[in-house]
């Protein structure tokens, strides 16, 4: 397989995941993801920016998160984002401290 044919697959997969979570399981919340597999709709959204950005594309984590959601994130959230409850925040600040780093609280 050459480069560009695999590249294309490749692309082609990742629309498949993002339409799979933006469109068909909008019920999988991003915590639940992120406990149990160490990355959610925001990781994609920040790995979509950070291929932008290190191709020399100025793109903003909110604006990279737009893309990714198809919306902007606030109205994501108010659509389908439910209370996680305290077990999940819980297991989620592990997972987010294994996988992405320190939790910021700013």
């Amino acid at each position: 397989m050459d480069d560009q044919t695999r590249i294309e697959i490749e692309a082609a997969a990742f629309r498949t995941l993002r339409d799979h979570l933006m469109n068909k399981r909008t019920d999988v919340q991003n915590i639940d993801m992120m406990n149990l597999a160490g990355f959610c709709r925001n990781c994609l959204s920040r790995w979509y920016q950070e291929a932008a950005n290190a191709r020399g594309i100025e793109m903003t984590k909110d604006e990279a998160r737009e893309i990714y959601y198809g919306m902007p994130m606030s109205e994501w959230k108010a659509n389908y984002q439910t209370e996680a409850a305290p077990d999940q925040q819980d297991a989620f600040k592990k997972s987010f401290e294994a996988n992405v780093g320190p939790l910021d609280k700013s």
